[in-house]
């Protein structure tokens, strides 16, 4: 086993630092054990490592031309994934993941060795982009590092970094457009290219039924789908899974835990000028594995926190245990947590306002508390009212083996400003994508959220949205819809 390679100078050093935890993190996941995590994140580390050296010092002797790669992080993480194929290659594969071993054997897997063509849309389109503006947007959306942490180490004006990545976000999406039309597609997905080029460019356009169910059925106009609409929510996951591959749900939401972790205990961020190595890599993987131990502590101090705040009567009654804990790995791929933007709750709703509700447990609206980890379990939302003043619809727009695509429209009495939908799934389904939406998934309890575009709703006004999703055995329809925490009728 290769050792870690030597920084050759302060900043290398600092590098890292920076990039040796995301390492670790999925060698961790790729792994059965702590050893064969150690031995697999340190070789890939060597690799890519060499990797980084070689393309700059290509770059030098090139006149400055630059060749397309990935930023150092996720050019790290695809080092862990070809290192993982390699040790399958060489009779090694009883160290890995067995999930990971019948994906490393299958077409899945070929899409990133093979013709560049046929490469998942979302890893071009990263590549393509400039280093920096690559950088800008793995950190911000895959790595969820505050945006004054990811202005320090990228050299940028912290007030600026929001416009800029607006910016580099419309970038990704124009090379990823570009990418999809070359391609090679049938016909009927190429009868589609343009209809979804159009289609994501208008946020407020409704997805044609056809081309909706077509979307169900073709992996790769969904993949594009999801690099065209950077606004929507899907963003980060298609990231992490087409440049990624296996996995990479699992590990955005470890990273995304770990940002918060370290935010909420005080930790300093790396990369703070620190010159130093890589730390050991007992004391990485303690980080690693612990994270997610505090985590929970915090969430449960913070609810006993909020629930003794005076927010009203309603909000001291105790929640109930009745609900089924959350009892799926951290390493199972779950699409995106809900948002870490703390909102002030209000002691009753208004139309123009987003009521909350004071339980917290996983049938009510997750509610932002500067974590999206959470172990806590309530009973399902009660009614809040003598008459609905929504009415949901629910249509199974299309099913397959372990998959299907599902439609969501409510009505609304009330005029919004904002707005929150959830509901519970009664058989273990999973989210994926989702359009129109961002989406937030904790055990059993969906909820998905307004997008910048679609926040705003007349009175007697319709919110719809769609996703797909992943079942197995069963696939019912969902119950306990609620908007903005209040229940919504079926209709």
């Amino acid at each position: 086993m290769p050792d870690l390679p030597t920084p050759k100078d302060a900043a290398e050093a600092a590098l890292f630092s920076e990039c040796w935890d995301a390492v670790l993190s999925y060698a961790d996941l790729c792994t059965a054990g702590a050893t064969a995590a150690k031995q697999l994140a340190t070789e890939a580390f060597a690799l890519g490592i060499r990797e980084v050296r070689a393309a700059e010092t290509g770059g030098a002797r090139s006149n400055g031309r630059r060749s397309p790669r990935l930023p150092v992080i996720p050019l790290l993480l695809t080092a862990v994934r070809t290192t993982a194929a390699a040790w399958e290659a060489d009779g090694q594969g009883q160290d890995l993941d067995p999930d990971l071993r019948l994906w490393l054997n299958s077409e899945k897997a070929a899409r990133y060795t093979g013709p560049p063509l046929r490469r998942p849309i979302a890893l071009r389109g990263l590549r393509d982009l400039q280093e920096a503006d690559a950088a800008l947007l793995w950190l911000c959306e895959v790595e969820s590092l505050p945006r004054s942490v990811v202005a320090r180490r990228l050299g940028l004006d912290p007030a600026l970094v929001g416009e800029e990545l607006d910016q580099v976000r419309g970038l990704f999406r124009d090379r990823c457009h570009r990418n999809h039309l070359d391609t090679p597609m049938d016909a009927q997905c190429r009868s589609y290219a343009r209809l979804l080029d159009a289609i994501t460019r208008s946020p407020a356009a409704d997805i044609p039924p056809d081309l909706s169910r077509h979307l169900a059925t073709c992996v790769d106009c969904a993949e594009a789908a999801a690099c065209l609409r950077p606004q929507g929510g899907g963003l980060p996951a298609a990231l992490a899974g087409g440049v990624i591959g296996w996995g990479g749900l699992a590990y955005l939401e470890r990273r995304r835990r770990a940002a918060e972790v370290r935010l909420g205990v005080g930790r300093p961020e790396a990369g703070d000028g620190q010159s130093g190595g890589p730390k050991t890599v007992l004391d990485r993987a303690r980080v690693v594995r612990g994270g997610l131990l505090v985590a929970a502590v915090m969430v449960s101090l913070l609810a006993l926190a909020t629930s003794m705040m005076p927010f009203g009567s309603s909000d001291n009654e105790a929640a109930s245990s009745d609900a089924p804990a959350d009892s799926s790995p951290v390493a199972a791929p779950r699409p995106s947590l809900p948002s870490a933007t703390p909102t002030p709750k209000r002691a009753s709703p208004t139309p123009s306002a987003t009521p909350t509700k004071p339980d917290g447990g996983k049938h009510s609206d997750p509610e932002p508390q500067g974590t999206s980890a959470t172990t806590q379990s309530s009973a399902p939302d009660p009614g809040t009212s003598a008459a609905a003043t929504c009415k949901v619809a629910y249509h199974l727009d299309n099913q397959w083996t372990d998959g299907f695509q599902a439609t969501v429209t409510v009505t609304t009495a009330d005029a919004l400003d904002t707005w929150r939908v959830a509901w519970s799934f009664r058989d273990g389904q999973k989210v994926g994508q989702m359009w129109d939406a961002s989406v937030a998934q904790d055990g059993s309890r969906v909820t998905a959220t307004a997008a910048d575009y679609n926040k705003a709703v007349p009175a007697k006004g319709k919110i719809t949205f769609g996703f797909l999703g992943s079942w197995q055995g069963k696939n019912s329809s969902p119950y306990d819809f609620t908007l903005n925490g209040l229940s919504c009728a079926k209709s």
